[in-house]
């Protein structure tokens, strides 16, 4: 698993207008090749009547599925310039399809190119990315007497809160990176005079916007 990697948010969609064409970028967030493919299908389904429907996406840690689709333009005017995009974004696990309704003027290639690739920066751009952080969560256990202060602490400093369980003693989940478990738990045990239980949990991943 990678340790950081960008993407985008779930899913977006942003329009733009070229020449009297219509640009629109769909984007999605896919862990696989069928994923992919079903998002792609689905786009084309509802655009039917467009008159193409080009594609690319870029999935793996090492980025090993790579797609591009002109879907009828000439051949690297559209699919390409989108996968580009991707690329030149770092972003991963990433699908995008701009579907285009054509305005009756032709743009040659070098205009597609850049069309396509404008509207799927701006599809992005509109949706939004991540970086996601592998992260380890700690689990803090305390007393409630220690309730109000660590809460203040936890908030106010560089760690994540993830959750608070109210049980018979106080659980705070924390994200922190696996660099940093030790120093953390100096830092809780130091404000704690030793009296709080540390323990790790599950490794997830955190987003963050960017």
């Amino acid at each position: 698993m990678l340790s950081r990697y960008y993407t985008v948010k779930e899913s977006g969609e942003h329009e733009i207008v070229i020449q009297k064409s219509r640009f629109i970028a769909h984007i999605k967030r896919v862990e696989t090749e069928a994923a992919a493919q079903d998002f792609i299908q689905t786009i084309k389904k509802n655009h039917w009547d467009a008159t193409h429907n080009c594609s690319a996406y870029l999935i793996g840690q090492n980025d090993q599925i790579q797609k591009a689709n002109d879907d009828g333009e000439p051949s690297g005017t559209a699919g390409v310039p989108i996968l580009e995009v991707l690329k030149k974004k770092n972003l991963k696990d990433t699908a995008v399809v701009v579907t285009r309704y054509f305005g009756g003027i032709k743009l040659g290639a070098g205009g597609l190119i850049r069309a396509y690739g404008k509207a799927t920066s701006e599809g992005i751009a509109a949706t939004g990315v991540v970086e996601r952080k592998l992260m380890k969560v700690i689990h803090v256990t305390v007393d409630y007497t220690w309730l109000g202060k660590l809460e203040n602490e936890l908030r106010s400093s560089v760690y994540t809160l993830k959750e608070i369980h109210y049980l018979d003693t106080v659980d705070f989940e924390v994200f922190v990176e696996e660099g940093e478990i030790e120093q953390f738990s100096t830092w809780i045990t130091e404000m704690t005079n030793g009296q709080a239980k540390i323990s790790e949990g599950e490794i997830l991943y955190l987003e963050e916007d960017i």
